[in-house]
């Protein structure tokens, strides 16, 4: 959530970073908070003052009674009554001005730092690194969703039996693989020096609120309704959210935590040949980096973090290449979001596994986020990134390393599969 104050002291550029985003009547949109802030200001002046005012009188009631001045303790008293009842008005209507104007502030996105680059939609990200030769397949190469029926590795009609599509149930090599690849990075991670979390995997609203998904992704989350609970998209929300309300000392930093969880996307509206077989599902596999730091710090924590993704596809043998987003695709909470995509040769495109991102103090302004600085509170940068989703990596590795003796494990994580090759 955007800070008034921030607002207030860089107004245009502020109004600059969203209209990079491509957000509709931003002007109107800011005009609006400041004068709810106005009002706000004005509705405490005008309570304090008649509070102020109210119990100096109270004083006086009970000087003006020992004396015996009763008539004009009465009348004091009157006016102290219709001083409070003034204050209780004025109260009521600054928690509904209040109320409303952080309403407001959640309907923003986070500005986007000062690099990201204009645009408005995927097509306008910024490709600032490519590597690895991509693979060339013979024709009679296959698309993973046909290589998953083939090896008997992966079974879309049991999900949807079970549950419905998007569903996938992994099974025999497939599950083992999908099992090494999540101990793979969680290793990977600890040997970074980041703490291992397992956290709960269904949040309450305060959580969804704190973290940013909450109210922009509401339509995309699955709610338990009955429990006022929700699934969650990822595991930044459960990981960032221990730390809400928290004020954190400075030999606490940086925070640093890792944690693998399913996670539960909606994903309503999606249709088409970009969604089939593991390229888009409701429920699916992902280890994630969470990072907490100093403003100072954040965007040096932000490049080893890069550097964490990197190494993965790296080792996993995988041509990849790293986007800067624009404006326009980045992530609402997101001050700066570089992609990571791997090269699915059989499907002859790329496919996105990561995201790393800076969301500055906008996720800890609404977490209430803190380090103490000279006896003052301070908000701190809150950091995440994939390391690494697992189904399109996956999806990757199945039609990149087929043979015709079988499917090739990366060398990796054959110490973890206990085999180097999917056979029939």
């Amino acid at each position: 959530m955007l800070q008034v104050s921030e607002i207030r002291a860089n107004k245009e550029k502020v109004l600059t970073g969203l209209k990079k985003r491509g957000l509709k009547e931003v002007d109107d949109k800011i005009d609006e908070v400041l004068a709810l802030d106005d009002k706000r200001k004005s509705l405490k002046t005008e309570m304090d003052v008649a509070l102020a005012e109210a119990n100096q009188l109270a004083k006086q009631i009970g000087q003006l009674m020992q004396s015996g001045q009763k008539e004009a303790a009465e009348k004091i008293k009157s006016q102290t009554s219709e001083l409070k009842e003034t204050s209780k008005k004025l109260g009521s209507d600054l928690e509904s001005t209040e109320e409303l104007l952080t309403n407001k502030l959640y309907e923003l996105p986070n500005v986007p730092h000062e690099s990201v680059p204009e645009g408005r939609t995927a097509e306008d990200n910024e490709v600032v690194f490519q590597v690895g030769t991509l693979p060339k397949l013979p024709e009679s190469a296959k698309p993973h969703w046909d290589l998953i029926k083939e090896y008997d590795i992966i079974d879309f009609d049991l999900g949807i039996k079970i549950t419905g599509a998007g569903f996938p149930v992994y099974k025999k090599q497939g599950a083992r693989i999908v099992r090494a690849m999540i101990n793979y990075f969680i290793d990977q991670a600890l040997d970074a020096g980041y703490l291992e979390m397992r956290p709960p995997i269904v949040v309450n609203k305060e959580s969804g609120y704190g973290t940013g998904q909450l109210p922009d992704k509401e339509g995309q989350m699955y709610h338990a309704t009955a429990d006022d609970l929700y699934l969650i998209p990822t595991a930044e929300v459960p990981i960032t959210n221990l730390y809400r309300d928290v004020i954190l000392a400075d030999d606490e930093l940086p925070v640093k935590n890792v944690a693998y969880t399913p996670c539960f996307r909606r994903e309503a509206g999606s249709w088409g040949a970009h969604v089939r077989g593991l390229n888009r599902l409701h429920q699916f596999d992902k280890v994630e980096i969470v990072q907490v730091t100093t403003p100072e710090a954040s965007y040096k924590a932000l490049d080893g973090m890069k550097n964490h993704v990197e190494r993965l596809i790296k080792n996993l043998e995988l041509p990849y290449r790293i986007l800067k987003l624009c404006g326009g695709d980045m992530g609402f909470t997101s001050a700066l979001t570089f992609d990571f995509e791997v090269y699915s040769a059989a499907q002859k495109k790329w496919l996105e596994v990561s995201s790393v991102s800076n969301f500055e103090t906008y996720q800890a302004n609404r977490l209430k986020l803190r380090r103490k600085v000279d006896k003052k509170t301070e908000l701190l940068h809150t950091l995440n990134g994939s390391a690494l989703a697992l189904p399109r990596i996956l999806a990757a590795m199945l039609e990149n390393n087929q043979t015709p003796d079988g499917i090739k494990i990366p060398k990796v994580l054959v110490p973890y599969t206990g085999f180097n090759m999917i056979k029939k």
